[in-house]
C-alpha cells in the first residue's frame, strides 16, 4: 500500500526543486566558492538555516544539482533507445535530445564544467558512474549504426566524447537569445552528426578520458 502524498510533501518537494534551480543559477554566475548558502536560500525566500531542512549543506546541494542532471540525461537517453528501434533514427533522436537538453540547461553545464572538483568523493563517484552509463548508451547506438566501428570501443568513445564536447560548448559560446533560436539547434545537430560519422585513419584515443560527458 502506497503512502498518500500530502500537501506538505508536495510543498517540500517544490521548495527542494526551487533550491536546486537557484543553486545552479548562482553557481553558474559566480562559481561554487562565490556563493553562500544564505544567498541560495534568499533566492527562493527562505533563510540560510532553513536550507538544511532540504540539504545537508552547500556541498550536498552541489551534489544534488549534478547528480540530478546526470540522472536526467541517462533517463532521457534510455527513453530514446526504448522508443526508437531503427539505428539511424535512434542516433538522431539521441543527438536531438542532448542538443535540446544542453540548450535548455546551459547553467548546469557551466557548473559541471567548472565546479565538479568541489563535489564530495561519493557524489563525484556517482556522477561519474551515471556519465559512463550515458556514454556507453551512445556508444552502443553508434555501433549499431556503423558496423566498421562496432568492435572498436575506443573509437566509439572518441566520437561520442567529441560530440558531447561540441554540443556542451554551446553555453560558453552563445548568448541566451541565440540558444532559444531554432537555427542554433539545427546547426548543432548537423555538426554533431558530422562529428560522429567523420572518417578516420588515426589511432584510438585514451580509453578513459577525464571529465565524462559534462552534461549537466
Amino acid at each position: 500500500m502506497t503512502t498518500p502524498v500530502t500537501a506538505r510533501d508536495r510543498a517540500k518537494a517544490e521548495r527542494s526543486d526551487a533550491l536546486l534551480h537557484a543553486a545552479a543559477r548562482l553557481f553558474a554566475a559566480r562559481g561554487y566558492s562565490g556563493v553562500s548558502l544564505e544567498e541560495i536560500g534568499a533566492a527562493v525566500g527562505v533563510s540560510g538555516p532553513a536550507v538544511y531542512r532540504h540539504f545537508a549543506g552547500k556541498q550536498a546541494l552541489l551534489g544534488a544539482v549534478l547528480i540530478k542532471v546526470s540522472q536526467d540525461l541517462l533517463r532521457g537517453g534510455d527513453e530514446v533507445g526504448t522508443d526508437v528501434s531503427e539505428p539511424e533514427k535512434r542516433m538522431h533522436g539521441l543527438i536531438r535530445f542532448h542538443v535540446d537538453f544542453a540548450l535548455g540547461n546551459a547553467e548546469v553545464i557551466q557548473v559541471q564544467d567548472r565546479d565538479v572538483a568541489y563535489l564530495s568523493d561519493s557524489d563525484r563517484a556517482e556522477v561519474r558512474r551515471l556519465q559512463r552509463a550515458y556514454i556507453e548508451l551512445w556508444m552502443d547506438a553508434l555501433a549499431a549504426l556503423d558496423e566498421t566501428l562496432a568492435d572498436d570501443r575506443d573509437a566509439l568513445r572518441l566520437r561520442v566524447q567529441a560530440c558531447f564536447g561540441l554540443i556542451n560548448s554551446t553555453p560558453h559560446s552563445t548568448r541566451a537569445t541565440a540558444r532559444r533560436h531554432s537555427a542554433t539547434a539545427s546547426v548543432l545537430i548537423a555538426m554533431a552528426e558530422a562529428a560522429l560519422r567523420a572518417a578516420t585513419r588515426g589511432a584510438s584515443p585514451d580509453p578513459d578520458p577525464p571529465g565524462g560527458p559534462r552534461p549537466t
